[in-house]
């Protein structure tokens, strides 16, 4: 492996848990390039949080090796950890205290002290724009201030590498391109980041490379463009994706399923994806069945390839199954 270039460098790693027969995590090797904003995706039970886990220390593997920064997890975590920021979809602050506490607290848990302490918890305040709520209790925050916060716990101690789990999970689009921003900003400064999202267009917008995980494995790695033309190489297929404004109704799906021309069909509350030979056909019968039940369209996406349909395609689920 080239550490110059690859910044983690994951070579045949596999985890099972106790009292269980199924591998979480087996025989993954995958290297995530310095400087890089890396996407990690998967159906929920993939394998990702384990994978990150270990990574980060929380768990040792069972085989394998992970390298980080050219150093070896088995015997150098406590300086990995020097290098590594967390931040996990669970919020990771104490309510009770404010913005300026917390920063101090997590920051004097990273071991800084007196101004150099000062200065960081100035500048993740600045980052996170909190300045003027830095001494307000962080139960009194809105949600997408309590995510700005958490982010801001990450980078208090200035890591090399930044791990988000989910990180724009339920809250507003400002507060959402205001995270965008940041980790764009981070990136063009030299950091690394790993990114895992339920929310494909996040993916599409700000990662390099990504890793599509399933049943403890790699099924896909690459740039995005490499993995669409892969996808659209595997099949003959014409795909069409919809997303509604009103949940898609039981009977509906049931009618979509039986009819001749689906070839395969996923669907989640708000969202259907269906692969067919008469794509034409599908799509007028479909909106004739959401007509008849006032279902409003949000959007359409007809033939041409995009990442959330390349990942039906690989996985046959939802990234919320």
């Amino acid at each position: 492996m080239d550490y110059h270039n690859d910044f983690i460098a994951i070579s045949g790693v596999s985890k099972t848990y106790p009292n269980t027969d199924t591998p979480a995590v087996r025989n993954i090797s995958l290297s995530i390039r310095r400087g890089s904003i890396f996407g990690l995706l998967g159906p929920n039970g993939a394998g990702k949080t384990t994978l990150l886990s270990m990574l980060s220390g929380l768990l040792h593997q069972d085989s394998g090796n992970i390298v980080v920064d050219g150093l070896d997890t088995q015997d150098n975590m406590a300086a990995i950890k020097s290098r590594l920021g967390l931040v996990p979809q669970d919020l990771a602050l104490y309510p009770s205290l404010t913005a300026h506490e917390n920063l101090a607290f997590f920051g004097s848990m990273q071991g800084l002290t007196g101004d150099m302490l000062q200065t960081r918890i100035d500048a993740c305040l600045r980052l996170s724009k909190l300045e003027d709520r830095a001494h307000q209790r962080v139960n009194s925050y809105s949600g997408g201030l309590k995510r700005r916060l958490n982010l801001a716990v990450g980078l208090i101690h200035q890591p090399q590498l930044l791990i988000l789990d989910e990180p724009t999970v339920g809250i507003d689009p400002q507060s959402r391109n205001f995270i965008y921003d940041s980790l764009t900003h981070l990136n063009e400064a030299g950091m690394t980041i790993i990114y895992t999202t339920h929310y494909m267009e996040e993916v599409e917008q700000l990662c390099d490379d990504i890793a599509i995980m399933d049943q403890g494995q790699v099924i896909a790695n690459g740039t995005l463009d490499e993995l669409l033309a892969h996808g659209s190489a595997r099949d003959t297929s014409h795909s069409i994706h919809l997303r509604t404004e009103q949940d898609i109704p039981s009977n509906i799906l049931e009618t979509l399923r039986r009819h001749e021309a689906v070839e395969q069909l996923n669907s989640n509350t708000r969202s259907l994806h269906i692969t067919s030979h008469n794509a034409e056909q599908i799509l007028h019968d479909t909106l004739e069945l959401f007509r008849r039940k006032n279902i409003t369209l949000r959007s359409i996406n007809y033939g041409a390839a995009n990442l959330e349909q390349l990942f039906l395609q690989l996985t046959g689920a939802s990234l919320r199954d």
